[in-house]
């Protein structure tokens, strides 16, 4: 059986992205190749109804001075994240994170770096009539403007400016946004 990863892939684009990722962070090519296989899975991977898993897309959201990132805390799940969601059939994952940022945060005057920032694969619980599913979570680095004014969105109980390196070595955060709070401290020159 051919190799998927050498197979031509339906989005060429994103699929050189996870190529990309995997050569930058060795540690993660694993994880990268599973994001490669399921981008040219026959059923649409960018839909949430392919329950087997699907993309998502999320924004590590770095104020202007990159010191702190904004956190929601996501009424569903009841921790403390990076906004993100469901790429509902749009294939531009870094455009879904901008969309998501937007709508979650109500920042205004933001911008995504194009480049894969972190790939996180993880396991939603059953909720409501969903079962339980993977998600395929692509996330980018949004930058804030100079007005880091946010709004509260039915999504979350509450948002909150957090200094970054704080995350990076809060027990109390979730372990994949510890790392990218880590990935960003180790990328500065401080």
């Amino acid at each position: 059986m051919p190799d998927s990863r050498s197979a031509p892939s339906r989005n060429p684009a994103l699929a050189a992205a996870f190529v990309d990722y995997g050569l930058r962070y060795p540690e993660e090519a694993g994880t990268a190749a599973l994001f490669r296989d399921l981008l040219d899975d026959p059923a649409d991977p960018f839909v949430r109804e392919r329950l087997a898993g699907h993309f998502t897309a999320s924004a590590f959201v770095v104020s202007a001075d990159g010191m702190r990132t904004l956190l929601t805390h996501h009424r569903k799940l009841g921790l403390w994240l990076q906004p993100g969601g469901h790429a509902d059939g749009d294939p531009d994952l870094a455009g879904v994170a901008l969309r998501e940022t937007e709508e979650e945060t109500g920042l205004r005057l933001v911008r995504v770096d194009p480049v894969i920032f972190d790939l996180d694969r993880h396991w939603i619980p059953e909720y409501r009539s969903v079962p339980a599913h993977w998600h395929y979570d692509v996330r980018y680095i949004v930058h804030a403007g100079a007005d880091e004014t946010f709004v509260v969105s039915e999504e979350s109980h509450a948002l909150a400016w957090v200094a970054i390196a704080d995350v990076a070595d809060g027990p109390a955060y979730d372990a994949s946004l510890r790392r990218m709070a880590g990935k960003w401290v180790k990328s500065r020159d401080w």
